[in-house]
């Protein structure tokens, strides 16, 4: 049971790892829950509640890397608070239509959002690149930050 466990702890933590890239799924979370199961499954005489805190302070700071990306590229910018409103409502909308929707939804939101502001599409557009440009900066910390915690239970177990 235990090796079952430890098997299906790995398998749903390589699943996050996956969803750290992956539109649709919650990466860092499910890393998270990968590994408690795997630490739980034995009986966490390998890695224990101090290194599964660690985890967990590491899952939420992914979650504010992305959005404080996001948001900074669009500032960066030079978004409004409607540019900054339409990003946020993109990215958004853009999860209930897959890949393309996460990767053009706070594109456009961002756009649509600096135009009602400004009247100036060219600006607009910019700042549309920008919070583009912060999204994907933040999924890469995201799935460094994935990679990071997979790390630390490692060394927990060895060390």
């Amino acid at each position: 049971m235990e090796q079952a466990l430890l098997i299906a702890g790995f398998l749903l933590a390589l699943v996050g790892l996956a969803g750290a890239i992956l539109p649709m799924l919650p990466g860092t979370p499910l890393v998270l829950a990968g590994l408690v199961l795997a630490a739980w499954a034995d009986g966490f005489a390998h890695v224990g509640w101090p290194t599964l805190m660690l985890l967990s302070v590491l899952t939420a700071a992914a979650y504010v890397v992305e959005l404080l990306a996001t948001t900074l590229g669009a500032k960066r910018a030079g978004a409004s608070r409607l540019g900054l409103a339409g990003a946020l409502i993109g990215t958004f909308a853009g999860m209930f239509f897959g890949l393309a929707g996460l990767i053009a939804g706070p594109f456009l939101g961002a756009v649509a959002g600096e135009y009602l502001a400004r009247r100036d599409l060219y600006h607009a557009s910019n700042v549309g690149l920008g919070s583009w440009l912060g999204l994907v900066v933040g999924g890469a910390a995201k799935l460094a930050l994935a990679f990071t915690m997979v790390g630390v239970f490692i060394l927990g177990w060895f060390l």
